[in-house]
């Protein structure tokens, strides 16, 4: 370096030695420049905003509902998308995501560029909780549908009634629909109808998230108490035939709580409307309809169980039951089974209880998909859970050892749940998520 250069005027009388020095620490502030300018240069890069697995800071992001009319084609040639390009995303996805059947009312999602003229590049249908379909509509054009990752989780919840079991639900802010799963549990041994103030119950159960706080539903009562007018009785979840899968409750003396009749013909059985010969519909007037059976709300395909052991003497279709099975148990008792999408058996065969014998479908007069269940004793149609029914068989000798050990944790937990009432509402809850969550193994 010359320095000569640097300086307006020749340096006299420098050392060679003050020359190195001099260099170093000219060289050292330019460093300390050039680094400042460097840090002065770094651009701070935002921490990725995923929404169905699209980061949005890199578009603009737009909520719609379906509204009348709409099809995948329409709202994107709505949005600068003409149909030629739609026809190109159309094949691309073929066999991968159907996008024809959009619900009324259902949310979609749109992301635009953020170009001068924004259009679309991403079209994401989400009808549901638990999954949605996300199509890529520029240059690589792809499909996919998402099944969002789910976990079970073991919860815990307790109550003392001071109206109706599905009140104190309600109140409490247990998941609702945990009041027809405990009926359930309990439909052989409990009259829900006529409850008093001051029973009370203690559950373990089970529920799936996704999004870790989106419920989509109670799986299943893993074990339950129930002190009904002061009587105590306990229900352990249990499978009594690994072969067939059923699964059945039983008391801590493995004794069945169910008769000699499965308490449904589903193997979770969820109530979605109970024999009443004093029901009332409105679309006819507020008239009074009988109904005759009990019906079981399941999803099209769900296998139907013969309740007990018996012969079938009919499987036919009607307008009015659409496809139906009807079994002779003995002298005394038929079942009948309704609205099949399809029949397992025929006419003659000897069934077994907890045989499939046909799948839940909505064939003959149903507004949804679901098994009504008809129950016969002496020739008479009677609501099956009212009638004293003989015990069932307990469960087999060599399962009872296996039994005792299994209830042994849950008797443990319930026994410790404590019923901590409420000055203001009379309603004890406890609530507690456990961390032994575990993903759905579905």
């Amino acid at each position: 370096m010359n320095l000569n250069k640097i300086f307006s005027k020749p340096v006299k009388g420098l050392s060679s030695f003050g020359v190195v020095l001099f260099l170093l620490i000219l060289g050292c502030g330019e460093a300390q420049k050039k680094d400042a300018e460097a840090q002065e240069e770094i651009i701070e890069i935002p921490t990725p905003d995923l929404h169905f697995g699209v980061d949005r800071n890199a578009f603009e992001v737009k909520e719609f509902k379906i509204k009348r009319g709409d099809t995948f084609g329409k709202i994107l040639e709505e949005n600068g998308i003409d149909y030629p390009e739609v026809y190109a995303v159309l094949e691309s996805i073929k066999g991968k995501v159907d996008v024809r059947k959009l619900t009324l009312g259902k949310p979609y999602t749109l992301f635009f560029s953020k170009d001068s003229i924004p259009t679309p590049e991403y079209f994401v249908y989400h009808p549901g909780v638990s999954s949605y379909k996300k199509i890529h509509l520029r240059d690589s054009l792809f499909g996919e549908e998402v099944i969002k990752p789910s976990r079970i989780v073991e919860l815990e919840a307790s109550g003392i009634i001071e109206s109706s079991l599905y009140e104190t639900m309600q109140n409490s802010g247990i998941n609702e629909s945990l009041t027809y799963y405990l009926s359930d549990v309990y439909a052989w041994t409990i009259d829900f109808f006529r409850l008093q103030k001051g029973d009370r119950f203690k559950i373990i159960y089970t529920e799936k998230f996704v999004d870790d706080s989106i419920s989509i539903g109670v799986e299943r009562i893993k074990a339950a108490y129930f002190e009904h007018k002061g009587k105590p009785l306990y229900a352990f979840e249990f499978v009594s035939d690994e072969q067939k899968g059923i699964v059945d409750y039983f008391d801590h003396q493995a004794k069945s709580l169910r008769r000699a009749f499965l308490q449904g013909p589903l193997k979770f059985n969820r109530i979605s409307s109970r024999y009443n010969l004093k029901r009332r519909i409105a679309y006819y007037g507020n008239r009074i309809r009988p109904h005759k059976g009990t019906d079981f709300a399941a999803s099209v395909g769900t296998p139907i169980l013969a309740t007990a052991n018996g012969t079938v003497i009919k499987a036919s279709y009607t307008r009015g039951n659409g496809n139906y099975v009807t079994i002779k148990h003995n002298g005394v008792y038929s079942t009948q089974y309704l609205h099949m999408k399809k029949r397992n058996v025929k006419v003659g065969e000897f069934v077994k209880q907890g045989e499939v014998i046909g799948w839940v479908g909505m064939t003959g007069n149903t507004s949804g998909p679901h098994v009504c269940y008809r129950f016969w004793k002496n020739g008479r149609q009677v609501d099956p859970f009212k009638q004293k029914l003989p015990d069932a068989k307990p469960i087999a000798p060599e399962l009872k050892t296996k039994f005792a050990r299994h209830i042994v944790p849950y008797k443990t937990k319930l026994d410790c749940i404590a019923f901590e009432t409420q000055v203001d509402s009379g309603i004890a809850v406890i609530k507690n998520q456990k961390e032994n969550a575990k993903k759905d193994p579905s």
